[in-house]
């Protein structure tokens, strides 16, 4: 509250300078002048929740009648870019994969949760509320229900069935207290949490040895980004991420900068 009233003032006193009394009065002219006041080196954040705070209470006096004819102003111009995650090398994600200690039931679980995300690409709380009724053992898959309660089946390699079977066989038996159907159980049987989750990939990342912050979200975006080298079809790797949009893969799956060198100076004739 006293941070949008921060805003708000300060937005009431530039406006006050050319000599607006009235909100009704305000004109698409006046909003831009003091647009303009949210440059450098103010953070594009902070210029964001300016804005934000004028747009909202622009909206606020419009809904009661009192607000001015101009349009509202935007506020994407302020938006930080959208940023990913640099995908792991299949030499940083073999000394991650290999961090637990498997002879542990903890040590399984912590193994099966990196290969379902990398596995099979799914979200940390796809990862983490995974039922028994989700797996299929037999065909080799899990069905999970993603955003939008968007229902896929995603299939599972072959490593990934292997430490999952294992994990199932003798490392949940001694974790399973509380009769919970859930396949991914902390310590005391409840249901391993998101938060542990991203607290366990973020130590297995650094014990690897991985300079960057390693999450859920950095697993996820390898699975893709491998896939994509290896040649498979961006419209599959769209519907096994569970994505709407096939331009929300081509985002999140983007080749980082190096790889494209490599394959530009392999490739031109005149490299």
């Amino acid at each position: 509250i006293s941070a949008y009233r921060g805003d708000l003032s300060r937005a009431c006193a530039f406006l006050a300078t050319l000599g607006l009394d009235s909100w009704s009065d305000l004109t698409a002219a006046q909003i831009m002048r003091f647009e303009t006041t949210l440059g450098a080196p103010l953070a594009r954040t902070t210029a964001q929740r300016r804005m934000s705070a004028l747009r909202s209470f622009l909206k606020f006096l419009k809904r009661n009648g009192e607000g001015p004819e101009a349009d509202l102003p935007s506020t994407g111009g302020y938006k930080p870019p959208k940023t990913l995650p640099k995908a792991l090398s299949y030499e940083q994600l073999k000394a991650l994969l290999d961090v637990p200690d498997v002879s542990t039931a903890v040590g399984l679980r912590d193994r099966v949760l990196m290969e379902l995300i990398y596995g099979a690409g799914l979200r940390v709380s796809e990862a983490v509320s995974l039922d028994f009724s989700g797996l299929d053992l037999e065909e080799g898959a899990v069905r999970v229900t993603g955003k939008r309660n968007k229902t896929r089946l995603v299939p599972l390699p072959e490593g990934t069935m292997t430490w999952l079977r294992s994990y199932l066989l003798s490392g949940r038996p001694e974790l399973a207290k509380t009769g919970s159907s859930l396949v991914l159980l902390n310590q005391h049987g409840r249901p391993l949490s998101r938060q542990m989750a991203f607290l366990i990939l973020a130590q297995c990342g650094s014990k690897a040895g991985i300079q960057a912050h390693v999450g859920p979200h950095t697993l996820r975006h390898t699975y893709a980004v491998h896939l994509l080298k290896g040649g498979a079809d961006l419209r599959a790797v769209q519907e096994l991420l569970g994505h709407e949009s096939v331009a929300t893969t081509q985002v999140y799956t983007h080749l980082d900068v190096d790889e494209v060198r490599r394959r530009y100076l392999a490739a031109h004739p005149r490299a």
